[in-house]
């Protein structure tokens, strides 16, 4: 263990270096469980001083009785989907205590004249001037798209809770609302839920329990939390460590501690990736 967490630190701290992705790669096979690996990766990149700093906040701070909720959206250049899918999906939620904050990653296409076309006080946009460094490979492109919009948009935010949703993805109409009763219910920091979702051949329908977190059991829509955690940002780097930054990010989340909660019912749709503009 000792010696992963030197290697998984030097590949921290000097990232650009190929050799040490493949120094990181042959350590990876050497353990048995991702769980020791997630630990040590956690131990690094998440202050100890955090852990105590919540403690402190949520000492004072309950789940509002009726919080207001931030849904952050990350899009680019996918407005059919977004405004037929994503969009409508949110606003036809039960929940009435809620902000849309829109981000588009430098869009090109006509986002935000639909966008403005809703006339919803609810929505507000933003286009960024820059899209985001992504790397060029495809599949670590795919680990970390989104993520520079999804932290402005977490930048942002004034609700009590943060979530999000895919800008080709959809809530069931009754998400928040449930979500909202469950964290009062139990005083939770972190929820997240099962999802349907497409498979990428067939075009069929499965169910992802989502049973624990877990690589895998947790995407970027599947997740609600305090807002509290907006400390702990999207990581634009995380293929560096061949991580999604969803599952970065929620391992970091549970690091630091608090009431985390999974909901029973699947509460998203979550559709095959599509081709979009790179």
């Amino acid at each position: 263990m000792a010696l992963l967490h030197r290697v998984l630190r030097r590949l921290l701290y000097d990232p650009f270096r190929e050799e040490r992705r493949k120094e990181f790669d042959r350590h990876l096979r050497r353990y048995a469980t991702t769980d020791d690996l997630d630990v040590v990766k956690s131990s690094l990149d998440v202050p100890v001083s955090l852990h105590r700093e919540f403690e402190v906040w949520k000492a004072s701070n309950p789940v509002p009785t009726h919080p207001r909720v931030s849904v952050c959206v990350a899009t680019y250049n996918r407005s059919d989907m977004l405004m037929t899918r994503c969009i409508p999906s949110i606003l036809a939620q039960d929940y009435d205590n809620i902000e849309v904050i829109v981000v588009g990653d430098c869009c090109t296409d006509n986002t935000g004249e639909r966008l403005t076309a809703l006339r919803d006080p609810r929505v507000t946009w933003t286009n960024l001037p820059e899209r985001g460094a992504y790397p060029l490979d495809p599949t670590r492109r795919w680990m970390v798209a989104g993520t520079v919009p999804r932290n402005y948009a977490m930048d942002v935010a004034a609700g009590d809770f943060i979530t999000y949703l895919d800008d080709d993805d959809e809530y069931v109409p009754h998400r928040i609302s449930t979500l909202v009763a469950l964290a009062s219910d139990c005083n939770a920091d972190f929820v997240w839920h099962p999802f349907h979702y497409e498979k990428q051949n067939s075009g069929g329908w499965s169910i992802n329990s989502a049973n624990e977190i877990r690589y895998g059991n947790v995407t970027t829509s599947s997740i609600f939390y305090r807002a509290w955690f907006r400390v702990i940002r999207w990581d634009a780097y995380s293929d560096r460590l061949k991580e999604g930054c969803d599952w970065t990010l929620c391992r970091r989340i549970s690091a630091v501690g608090g009431v985390s909660i999974r909901c029973p019912e699947p509460l998203l749709r979550h559709y095959a990736e599509r081709s979009r503009a790179t």
